[in-house]
């Protein structure tokens, strides 16, 4: 099939995604496929220009919208890929839209009695009082420490911890540099679990072994450098855990990916801690996609070779498309 990987981005997160749209384009390419790159600018155009990315897609069987963040898992490409009639890979304009929205993500998931890590958005005035921003933690039963947090953002990119006024007074003014909504949530001590999503041609939804994340020490958090620049963070998959907490993280992975309109692919990242339920802490409708992130890792775990997985991906596009069309 003639496949398009569309990578780079507005968002912070451009580098991640034009490494996941290479590693992508690589498998595509060695399962036969012929592989077309479409870069997307930093400042949002197109590096090939809009008329010859319009024609390039138009000609294409499938998309691979490889983007993370703002302008691309948020449904703005989605939607632009709908207005083409261009089948693609992953979860549609409604279900992209609200997974990268965290708040509105736990509100819906809330409202359907899955659990979630508090938190509470501020925006406007709110972002440069931290006084009152203390008072709304307080009002919502959440206190130090807290993370603080873009609402929209990814690959804890502008994420800080903080312990007390002055340090939520720099926190707000870091995050809110990225985005004009900053979520507050309180600190979980738990482990750090992962669960992928895949969705397979035939509508099977199947969840891939967990993975847990044990963070650099020298780091404060899972921050971006001990994602991507730290040979010190482990992924320890399959993470370690009884029969019972297996299920019922399985079945929430699930439950949440089918409540929220999802497609294609997911991961979840949840908190599980000593006492009470697992907590969901967000969800990522195109996850980070490079050979060593954490989506492909656990596939492997299960046999799934990362190629395999990227040729899932297309082919459960592909079904997708015939069934709407049909």
């Amino acid at each position: 099939m003639k496949v398009v990987v569309i990578s780079g981005g507005a968002s912070p997160e451009h580098e991640v995604s034009l490494k996941s749209g290479a590693g992508i384009a690589d498998a595509a390419a060695s399962k036969g496929h012929t592989v077309t790159p479409l870069v997307i600018e930093r400042d949002g155009s197109w590096a090939a220009g809009q008329q010859e990315a319009i024609r390039t897609l138009l000609d294409c069987d499938v998309a691979i919208p490889a983007l993370h963040g703002e302008g691309g898992e948020d449904g703005v490409l989605q939607g632009f890929l709908e207005t083409l009639k261009v089948p693609y890979v992953g979860s549609g304009v409604a279900a992209s839209a609200v997974g990268m929205d965290k708040q509105l993500t736990k509100a819906i998931l809330t409202a359907h009695g899955i659990p979630v890590t508090p938190g509470i958005v501020l925006r406007g005035a709110d972002l440069t009082d931290a006084e009152s921003a203390i008072q709304q933690l307080k009002a919502a039963g959440i206190g130090f420490p807290v993370f603080v947090k873009p609402n929209s953002g990814g690959s804890s990119i502008g994420v800080t911890r903080a312990t007390d006024l002055p340090s939520l007074a720099e926190a707000l003014s870091t995050a809110a540099a990225l985005d004009t909504h900053v979520l507050v949530e309180q600190e979980i001590v738990g482990r750090e679990i992962d669960l992928s999503v895949l969705e397979f041609p035939d509508g099977r939804v199947e969840v891939g072994p967990a993975l847990e994340i044990h963070a650099d020490p020298s780091q404060p958090f899972f921050n971006a450098t001990a994602k991507y620049d730290s040979t010190a963070t482990e992924f320890v998959v399959p993470a370690p855990m009884d029969a019972d907490l297996a299920n019922r993280l399985r079945s929430t992975a699930i439950e949440v990916f089918g409540t929220l309109g999802c497609a294609g692919l997911a991961r979840l990242d949840f908190f599980v801690p000593a006492d009470g339920p697992p907590l969901v802490n967000e969800i990522n409708t195109f996850p980070g996609f490079t050979p060593a992130s954490q989506f492909p890792r656990m596939w492997a775990a299960a046999g799934l070779s990362y190629a395999d997985v990227v040729e899932t991906l297309i082919e459960t596009a592909v079904a997708r498309n015939t069934k709407v069309r049909a």
